[in-house]
């Protein structure tokens, strides 16, 4: 981000302040309810000052920000919530309480903390090192700098050696057995959310076309119950991979998970036309198909799938509809 665009999410923000402050005094429900708009129109409009327009408002703004890399996934998820909050404050019959001032001053907090942290941070284009150094070595310093007297056969041994270790490099930041990715994974394993979220936003630094950080991301984001952060996540998955069977996947997953049976099926379809061993994919397509009362269908997918979590659609086919959550530890690793 700019310098400028910096400053003048600064000042945005720091107009909320006040009504921060007064979030620990005792005041009636109204003065609360003024306060915690005043300190929501603070943070949107540090977030349009970030974006650079003023035709965005809330989720979608959110959302612009996080796609821009301008918030990470932590801010994005705690204005969020906050989001929801001043859009009940819109009834004024709604009476704030003590969860709805912990919104605010979470998100304040975090936003704040985002903007303290990117006036030190290196721009987000910055690419590491070890990704730079993948482009082909033409003339690789060991040779132009050897000594006199070195054998002539460890000249092209240490060119090749050059290139196998800038390969490896660029692989590992790739996800594929090492880098922030891999300590994402990890981390996500352990249940250490918070680091782990780190790593991944590192990761999407790192290696911009990788699909498998937003993955994960947007896998944390819907076990949360943020789907409007999950669908974004997931569009950049299918952004950085169109054919990413899994990406597809958590798609059919968070539409499932909110009773989208039809776009939940679209989806499922799509990630077994990419992946026709995705015994997952099947069947949870079965799920949807139940879902949407084509049972002959549906029950065939879940048999085709196998004994799974998704067995569970065929006995309550029947019953009134209940929430599915997809398992959550499916991802490749």
């Amino acid at each position: 981000m700019t310098t400028i665009a910096q400053r003048n999410a600064r000042a945005a923000l720091d107009a909320a302040r006040p009504a921060v402050a007064r979030l620990d005094a005792s005041r009636g429900s109204e003065d609360l309810a003024a306060d915690l708009i005043d300190i929501w129109d603070g943070v949107e409009a540090a977030l349009r000052q970030l974006v650079g327009t003023t035709a965005l408002t809330g989720q979608a703004l959110i959302r612009e920000a996080r796609q821009r890399q301008m918030i990470g996934f932590d801010q994005a998820n705690a204005v969020a919530e906050f989001e929801a909050v001043h859009a009940r404050l819109q009834d004024t019959a709604y009476r704030p309480n003590a969860s709805d001032t912990n919104s605010a001053r979470n998100a304040f907090l975090k936003l704040d903390a985002a903007l303290t942290d990117s006036a030190s941070a290196p721009s987000f284009d910055a690419r590491p090192a070890a990704v730079d150094a993948a482009a082909p070595v033409s003339e690789p310093v060991v040779v132009s700098t050897t000594r006199k007297g070195l054998p002539r056969w460890l000249i092209p041994a240490a060119a090749v050696l050059v290139l196998v270790l800038a390969v490896g490099g660029f692989f590992m930041f790739r996800g594929g057995g090492g880098g922030s990715y891999a300590e994402g994974v990890s981390l996500y394993t352990k249940g250490q959310r918070e680091a782990a979220i780190s790593a991944f936003n590192r990761a999407v630094r790192e290696d911009p076309k990788n699909p498998g950080p937003h993955i994960y991301l947007a896998r944390m984001a819907r076990e949360v119950g943020n789907f409007t952060l999950a669908t974004s996540e997931l569009q950049l998955a299918l952004e950085a991979d169109p054919n990413s069977a899994t990406a597809l996947r958590e798609m059919g997953a968070n539409m499932l998970q909110q009773n989208n049976a039809e776009m939940a099926r679209r989806f499922y379809v799509r990630a077994i036309q990419a992946d026709q061993t995705d015994k997952v994919s099947q069947g949870y397509l079965g799920c949807a198909l139940l879902k949407l009362g084509r049972f002959q269908e549906g029950s065939s997918f879940v048999n085709r799938a196998g004994p799974g979590p998704w067995t569970s659609c065929v006995a309550s086919a029947n019953q009134p509809p209940t929430q599915q959550v997809p398992p959550g530890a499916s991802i490749p690793r």
